[in-house]
């Protein structure tokens, strides 16, 4: 056999003949390393042990240490232990696909009777046993035709069609865990012993249409989890009660904020107390923008599908649309129209209106602009994903050589909020040229570099997403870290050449020629329905005091003190605080557990002794204790603590 070379993570180089697995690899290294080893990194793709390896290639082993892979493996392969866990228990269930997702994994099964709690028990009982069992992996390329008699001699329809997916002329892959198999890529772990057994946990049961497809059966999803040791799962257990605490839907109805009901899918309707946090943020938002050299505008909702398939939206985007049909007067047919879904091609229209100069850019355009798109209903989840919502959006016009400046400013802008609004960890990523795309090569080794020395100029760092820009330019992706250590994907930067081409765009160069703008697409919040969302669930409903809708409740002891609960309500609202009062024939320990849930920042206590000294009691949200100030102290020291960030 041909001799090919392998390349080592420390320079040095090896001999091999071509078909050598990473686990004879592995085992030529040292005999400790062969019983370590998981997988391999071969020319940057993750490959399994028996994988053969046929031409020159820089190759790693991986091992439980190894983070990424091995998280990657023992998901993958829980899956596969759980859907033998399944047909064990129950050999007439079908069994469909179950890919790794977030922090575990889900699989799809086709059975009669719905999955309890005490069936969930049961699986991850027998999955402990095929565990412990140490049963090896082992895998094959078969044929087509062999792979397809053998479901068909084993009824299993839903392999049947996955094949039928897959092009002709490739071969299939096939993997067993001890004598359970299942049609996979792969890779895998050795034997079913290298998946911690204490480490993994059956989360929830849903329903989950066959491919995704409503029209299709229903089949039962079952979702896991998994880390690399129980202390792992102990710390996702531990956070996702926290999180199940902070749940915006449940503050929300504490608080009073919002509601959603059937008559409106995906659409919120704001209460009072929602609409001041949200009036608050935007008015944050509107200053900030203003102080940064934006310009603001408002374009329409409701746009003619010309100006859609224009852009390119209709023919790429418009299963996501809100179509509108009207009678117009005297028209011979229906003037079609779609509810916005972006706020792109509507300023590049404003920006059309004109003539415009190389001396008019940089041009940054801003908009809250009211969207639509449709997202299934199984995707709804409360105001975070939604159908309407308002985008904190803007565009900004420039040259390619003003990408890199814009790009430092945007950064500098966008740290500033995300400081203000109480998120100081936060990371970006630099998404690369994907492998179909437009545009020349120099061309996008110039913007990537100038996306990523504005990221150095800025003071950060960045890591690399390979292949996961458009098609037409790479983009920055920034991702908030909140209270209890989940990320967030918020804030993003997006470099188009291509809406500008498509929409006729230009400006006049210094050499009095036309000449297209690059158009910048960047947010800060994403959406403000989403980031609100996630203010609520980061702060656990303490919002500062300057977004709390109800700054302060001023709550009467006794009835003879309803006046002077009146005068100081009112002293505080002439200073711009947001100030109510509680004069109810209630004891006071029940109003301050209602406004402590509904988390007011401050609740004053007043009774007799408080009206003849001119004082109140103040309780700070959190605190047991209280503490007496004097009226005229609070009124001067309030106004100061509720102000904004950007005015304080």
């Amino acid at each position: 056999m041909s001799q090919i070379t392998l390349t080592f993570p420390d320079g040095n180089q090896k001999q091999a003949e071509a078909g050598i697995t990473a686990a004879e690899v592995a085992a030529d290294i040292s005999k400790s390393l062969s019983k370590k080893a998981i997988s391999a990194q071969v020319n940057g793709q993750h490959y399994d042990l028996q994988w053969p390896i046929t031409e020159d290639a820089q190759i790693a082993i991986n091992t439980l240490q190894d983070d990424a892979p091995a998280l990657e493996l023992i998901r993958h392969d829980l899956a596969h232990i759980m859907a033998r866990a399944v047909q064990e228990i129950w050999p007439d269930v079908k069994v469909t696909i179950g890919p790794v997702r977030d922090n575990g994994w889900f699989y799809d099964f086709d059975r009669q009777d719905p999955f309890t709690p005490e069936d969930l028990a049961g699986i991850e009982k027998k999955m402990r046993e095929i565990i412990n069992a140490r049963d090896a992996v082992k895998t094959e390329v078969w044929p087509r035709e062999r792979a397809i008699q053998y479901y068909k001699d084993r009824g299993e329809p839903f392999k049947l069609e996955l094949i039928d997916r897959i092009p002709e002329g490739e071969d299939l892959r096939m993997y067993w865990h001890g004598d359970w198999q299942d049609l996979c890529r792969g890779p895998h772990l050795v034997h079913t012993g290298q998946v911690p057994a204490d480490a993994f946990k059956l989360t929830h049961v849903a329903g989950a249409y066959w491919l995704g497809d409503s029209s299709r059966p229903m089949l039962q999803r079952i979702y896991g989890v998994a880390f690399k040791s129980k202390k792992d799962l102990s710390a996702w257990t531990t956070m996702m009660e926290e999180a199940a605490k902070r749940d915006h839907r449940k503050l929300g109805r504490e608080m009073n904020l919002f509601h959603m009901q059937e008559e409106a899918p995906g659409q919120i309707f704001w209460h009072p107390n929602g609409w001041t946090i949200y009036t608050e943020l935007q008015d944050y938002m509107r200053r900030k923008q203003r102080a940064g050299d934006y310009v603001e505008v408002n374009t329409p909702q409701v746009v003619n599908r010309k100006l859609w398939e224009a852009s390119g939206h209709w023919d790429n985007y418009q299963e996501n649309m809100f179509i509108v049909e009207v009678d117009e007067d005297h028209a011979r047919e229906k003037t079609v129209n779609a509810l916005k879904p972006m706020n792109c091609p509507c300023h590049v229209q404003v920006f059309n209106q004109g003539l415009k100069s190389y001396r008019d850019l940089p041009l940054r355009m801003a908009e809250f602009g009211s969207c639509a798109r449709y997202e299934p209903s199984g995707a709804l989840h409360g105001i975070m994903r939604v159908r309407g919502f308002t985008q904190d959006d803007a565009h900004i016009f420039c040259t390619e050589e003003q990408i890199e400046e814009e790009t430092a400013k945007f950064i500098e802008f966008l740290a500033g909020i995300y400081a203000d609004l109480g998120f100081d960890q936060w990371t970006i990523k630099l998404s690369t040229r994907p492998e179909k795309r437009i545009g020349s090569e120099e061309s996008w080794d110039r913007v990537e570099a100038a996306l990523g020395n504005a990221c150095k100029a800025a003071g950060y760092g960045y890591d690399i997403q390979e292949g996961e820009g458009a098609f037409y330019g790479p983009k920055l992706e920034f991702t908030l870290t909140d209270a209890i250590g989940r990320e967030w994907q918020c804030g993003t930067l997006q470099v188009d050449p291509n809406l500008p081409e498509r929409l006729d765009a230009s400006f006049i160069g210094r050499d009095g020629d036309r000449h297209r703008p690059v158009m910048l697409h960047r947010a800060v919040l994403g959406s403000f329905e989403r980031f609100i969302g996630m203010l609520i669930e980061n702060y656990a409903g303490k919002l500062p005091l300057w977004l709390a809708p109800r700054q302060v409740v001023v709550a009467s002891i006794v009835s003879d003190a309803d006046d002077y609960v009146a005068e100081v309500t009112q002293a505080l609202r002439a200073r711009g605080i947001r100030a109510e009062a509680d004069t109810r024939n209630e004891k006071i320990n029940y109003k301050v557990r209602e406004h402590s849930l509904g988390k007011v920042p401050y609740i004053f206590a007043i009774g007799m002794k408080e009206v003849e000294e001119r004082t109140v009691s103040v309780r700070r949200l959190g605190e047991n204790r209280t503490q007496t100030q004097s009226l005229d102290e609070v009124l001067a020291q309030l106004p100061t603590e509720a102000r904004a960030p950007d005015l304080a």
